[in-house]
This record gives structure tokens, sequence and C-alpha cells, in this order.
């Protein structure tokens, strides 16, 4: 029986979609397991016969939704105990997901793991963040801030980008999903937050890594923009990132606070 459930949003990525379900139904791990595709704006119909090794099931939405709606209503058809979150424009060269799989089985408390995340040219991407406060929005806007350093867990709160997690279906669970109130942009930042502040662990898989290609759309695009400027509003008057900035004592699993 498959462990992993996969979800996939697409926004009319096209053959970016249809290259990442490629690199998918090669891989040994996921052979019948199921991957729910969802269609948030009308494109071209997908071929499910194209993909035989994944149980492939196509949603198309009648009106487009968020990223955490759209990821919400493909968990409830998640029955398995792990949850993967995945981005349209990844490549996955190598079967990843065993071996975050198996980071993941390390320890119990682990809620969610990712991997490094690379552009296309080999060079490592900022996905591993630290609390997402004004100061590291001012170095991420001129340019002081380290595209990637290690780190261990006694270094504190770290936060991974939404383009590729595998969650712990119990403890996304646990914490309610997605905040929805979140339609695009730092939805990543509360679920990574509320699993810490809640006592799990989050990890980080060095020796796993994807491909990804930015579109950076809040640099060119006045709606996304005001997305992004939105979202981060929301992040700085809700009460996980001053109590992550105010190093709270993190309960222990299973006081999970909201």
């Amino acid at each position: 029986m498959p462990e992993l459930t996969l979800s996939i949003v697409s926004h009319r990525h096209g053959a970016l979609l249809h290259a990442l379900l490629d690199d998918l139904n090669r891989m040994p791990s996921l052979h019948g397991a199921p991957v729910i595709v969802t269609l948030n704006i009308p494109e071209q119909q997908i071929d499910v016969s194209s993909y035989p090794n994944l149980q492939l099931i196509v949603v198309k939405n009648r009106l487009p939704l968020g990223f955490s709606a759209n990821h919400n209503r493909a968990f409830g058809r998640c029955t398995t105990d792990w949850f993967v979150i995945l981005n349209p424009d990844l490549r996955l060269a190598d079967d990843v997901l065993p071996r975050l799989l198996a980071v993941a089985q390390e320890k119990p408390n682990t809620s969610l793991v990712a991997p490094l995340v690379i552009n296309e040219v080999g060079d490592v991407e900022d996905s591993v963040r630290s609390n997402l406060t004004p100061l590291s929005i001012a170095r991420r806007i001129f340019g002081t801030r380290q595209r990637f350093a290690p780190f261990s867990q006694s270094d504190g709160f770290r936060w991974f980008a939404g383009m590729c997690m595998l969650v712990r279906a119990d403890a996304f669970r646990a914490i309610g999903g997605f905040d929805e109130r979140y339609f695009l942009y730092c939805e990543d930042y509360d679920l990574c937050a509320r699993l810490h502040l809640a006592g799990y662990e989050l990890r980080l898989d060095p020796t796993s890594a994807v491909v990804h290609e930015a579109r950076r759309a809040s640099h060119t695009s006045l709606k996304h923009l005001y997305w992004h400027v939105m979202s981060l509003l929301r992040v700085w008057t809700s009460s996980q990132v001053w109590k992550i900035a105010l190093s709270d004592p993190v309960p222990r699993a299973g006081t999970h606070r909201r």
C-alpha cells in the first residue's frame, strides 16, 4: 500500500506539469500512489493513461482557489500517513521521496521534511529561512541574506518554502492544515510556524534535492505583489511570528496551540 499522497496545483503550467508527472511516473516508490492534480484554471486535459504507474486524480476547479484551499481540499482525499505538496514547476531527477520518508520516520516527532531546492544551473536556492520578520524581508530585498547555510535544531526555528514538503498527515490534520486566509504567499511559513509551536520537529534533508524554476510573479505582477504584501501583513499581525521571535518555550507534541 502506498505511504504517500501527492498534491499538485497547476495554473496553466502545461508542459512543466507534464514533465513533473513524467518524473513521478518513472519513480518505483510511487507505483500506485495517489497523485491529486488540481487544475485551478482551465487548461489542456490531462490524459491519465499517459501515467499508468500513478493513481492520478484530476480535479478541475469551477472557480480559482488559493494555494492553501487547493491543498487542503486535496488533503481531504488523503488516506495515507504522509502528504506531499509539490509545485508543478519542479523536476525530480532522482527518486528523492523514499529518502525524505526515511528521514521523516527516524523520529516520531517529525512532522515535516523538505529537500534542498536548486535552480536550473545548480545553485542552491533560499528555500530554508529563519523567522519571517520585517528585518528578514529587508535582508532579502537588499541582498544581505545567505542563500543557504547548514543549521541544526539547536539553532532555532527554520521554515521551508512550500514548493516541496513531505508532511505527516496526523500533524497536518491536528493543526487544521493550511490557513486559507492566505490566498497566495506565506502560507508555507504559517504552516511551519504552527507545527513548530505545536511542538513538532521540522527537518531538512540536505542529501535530497529538487530543481525549481522560480517564476517570481510578485516581482512583475501588481496583483501578485498585492497578495504578497497582504500575506506579509497578516503574518506580522499574527501571534506566531512574535512568539517565535521572543523565543517562547516550545510545548511538547500533543499540546497543539492554535
